[in-house]
């Protein structure tokens, strides 16, 4: 004789933990973020089921560029101080520096927030970031998705994701493949450790025990960590619209000496400076208080050079006074040589 089951309660969506209200309520908060961003080609954007953008038709043989990224464990030191405006920031860096050094002007972003129950408060100001962000890159924000998730986070902490999609002339495309002896190699300072190389970083805090809100020169410790990834996008673009720039290296994991050899040809190496710029003294804190190698720092750190161009040589000035007029900081910080048999394809001597 098969046992009766009960009839169960009557449950809703917000038995589940979902609060519907929340959601609806933050939709309407980022609209206005949103709105600021918007730009030539947007004809459909947040609210829809999917977002429609039309290529500028000033594009004659247009190819599509597009990069997907987070921000990491950057996104624990953000729960740890409650700090949430810039973190969105970092989110469109990642994937707007990543598309722009194949020469890409990137034309829009999505995001994916998710979260076990959802802080109006807390998301809103990630996408004030987010929005921030793509208008230093000049893209439009025109979707994404914010999922949700009771069970699957805990309580106040949240991930992130995105992605932008560029485009660029088939004829301009950044390749690196003139790239040859005698070239140079620039760099474009950061503004921080950006959003690469957390889970060391977050190792060091603890191993050391460091207080985040104690002094670090004019702001917080916690702060300097926290500093957005620089953008590079409209500097960067404006002086491609001047001079020839051979080859273009996002720094991010890896550090230089794994990032500058993905836009080297295989037959030469870039010899790369370390006294030819300055440090910052964050990398110095880090260094001193994780006991950290030179090697190492080279490779998890960006250590002070956010992107990397190169040049030919008779270009230098040229593409040096573009740069800073952009607002760059910019350093003459290595030479390309030819390479032979398996010599390493990027040194930091």
């Amino acid at each position: 004789m098969k046992t009766q089951r009960p009839s169960p309660a009557s449950l809703s969506y917000r038995d589940a933990g979902v609060d519907i209200d929340a959601g609806d309520q933050l939709v309407e908060n980022i609209k206005p973020f949103a709105k600021r961003t918007m730009r030539e080609g947007v004809l459909a954007g947040i609210g829809g089921f999917g977002a429609l953008f039309e290529v500028p038709k000033r594009y004659r043989e247009p190819v599509l560029v597009s990069g997907t990224d987070g921000v990491g464990t950057k996104l624990k030191l953000a729960f740890e101080t409650g700090r949430h405006d810039s973190i969105g920031i970092d989110l469109v860096a990642m994937s707007v520096n990543d598309i722009l050094v194949q020469g890409a002007e990137p034309l829009f972003f999505l995001d994916y927030f998710a979260c076990g129950r959802l802080d109006v408060e807390t998301a809103t100001q990630v996408v004030k970031g987010i929005a921030a962000g793509c208008e230093l890159a000049g893209c439009a924000l025109i979707g994404g998705e914010t999922a949700e998730m009771p069970g699957m986070y805990p309580a106040g902490e949240y991930d992130l994701a995105g992605f932008a999609v560029g485009v660029v002339e088939k004829s301009a495309i950044i390749d690196g493949a003139a790239i040859a002896p005698g070239d140079v190699v620039l760099g474009l300072a950061s503004s921080g450790i950006h959003s690469n190389g957390y889970s060391l970083v977050r190792k060091i805090i603890e191993t050391t025990r460091a207080d985040l809100s104690s002094a670090f020169g004019s702001r917080t410790l916690g702060d300097a960590l926290l500093a957005p990834t620089r953008i590079y996008v409209k500097s960067v673009l404006a002086a491609l619209r001047e001079v020839k720039v051979k080859g273009l290296a996002h720094i991010t994991g890896g550090g230089l000496v794994e990032n500058v050899p993905r836009m080297l040809p295989s037959n030469v190496k870039a010899a790369l400076d370390k006294s030819a710029w300055p440090r910052p003294p964050l990398f110095d804190w880090l260094q001193e208080n994780g006991n950290v190698a030179e090697a190492e720092m080279h490779r998890v750190f960006n250590c002070g050079i956010g992107m990397a161009c190169v040049v030919a040589a008779s270009d230098v000035d040229r593409a040096t006074d573009l740069l800073a007029r952009g607002g760059e900081t910019v350093h003459r910080i290595g030479e390309i040589r030819a390479r032979s048999g398996d010599e390493a394809q990027t040194t930091v001597a």
